[in-house]
């Protein structure tokens, strides 16, 4: 696909999570904005996975180790055949199947359940570790939020990962600088990013517009012909990108748009995409 094609198809997918979190009344807009290139980019050109077959054993592997931004994840999925778009409407519902933190268990194309942060990493190493065990040639993806960074579970992965030499694996950091209660500086910051996964003995890109998909392309397509090293995308995101009144603003971490809002953002995402 062209890179205009994937930045429409990404505009759709930001369409499905607004739509998801509006319905919900409640879920987390910003952080799941922030990445919907990158999910876009991944599941429409760079990774081997088949929606009529969600398990099957060759797939490549991805874990969202940042749960919360589950809309995300279900408005590509969605997008890519998983399942009808209409099921986004049901988030976080009773008996949906799409509930705010992906499960493995119900959900088509979620390969592991994450929620608690910092522990999605370690599932991912261990994904990785079993592909070279087993001397398959299936990746393993795992995108952190850079307030994720402040858990200590993440680094003890990132050790394993960078002794074993797991090149493929692929990390990506969503830096958009803010987090629950705050930009990551006035929290606590792991900064900087790109040195200490440099000295977990990682192979960095350092992805100045992690909105962008010309720069996304370039940057996966190092990281996949890189060898010897797990590798880790640091990538410049805009918390809330798409949505104007929720760009680079803290409060929509966590809060669903009301009806007005809602219609506001679409009328923008609409806007856009007729742009594309």
């Amino acid at each position: 696909m062209t890179d205009q094609e994937l930045a429409r198809i990404a505009n759709e997918v930001r369409r499905g999570i607004v739509t998801a979190v509006h319905a919900a009344k409640s879920g987390h807009p910003g952080g799941s904005l922030s990445i919907a290139d990158i999910l876009t980019y991944l599941y429409f050109e760079d990774m081997s996975v088949d929606p009529t077959d969600p398990g099957c054993t060759n797939r490549d592997r991805l874990v969202l180790s940042k749960g919360h931004a589950a809309p995300a994840l279900y408005s590509v999925l969605a997008a890519r055949g998983f399942f009808h778009a209409e099921e986004l409407e049901t988030l976080r519902r009773i008996g949906s199947r799409l509930q705010g933190h992906p499960n493995m268990n119900d959900t088509p194309g979620v390969d592991m359940s994450t929620g608690s942060l910092g522990q999605g990493v370690s599932a991912a190493v261990g994904m990785a570790l079993a592909a070279k065990h087993w001397h398959e040639s299936w990746r393993t993806y795992a995108i952190l939020g850079d307030g994720e960074l402040e858990e200590g579970q993440v680094w003890e992965a990132a050790m394993l990962a960078g002794n074993m030499q797991l090149d493929n694996l692929c990390i990506v950091v969503d830096h958009n600088g803010l987090q629950i209660d705050g930009t990551i500086e006035e929290v606590n910051s792991a900064m900087p990013v790109a040195d200490k996964f440099h000295a977990f003995r990682f192979n960095v890109i350092e992805l100045t517009d992690g909105n962008d998909m010309a720069k996304i392309r370039d940057a996966f397509q190092k990281a996949r012909t890189h060898k010897g090293e797990p590798t880790c995308i640091v990538a410049e995101t805009v918390k809330g990108k798409g949505v104007s009144f929720m760009e680079n603003q803290v409060g929509w971490h966590g809060k669903a748009p009301n009806d007005e809002q809602f219609a506001r953002a679409m009328a923008e995402l609409v806007a856009a995409g007729k742009e594309l």
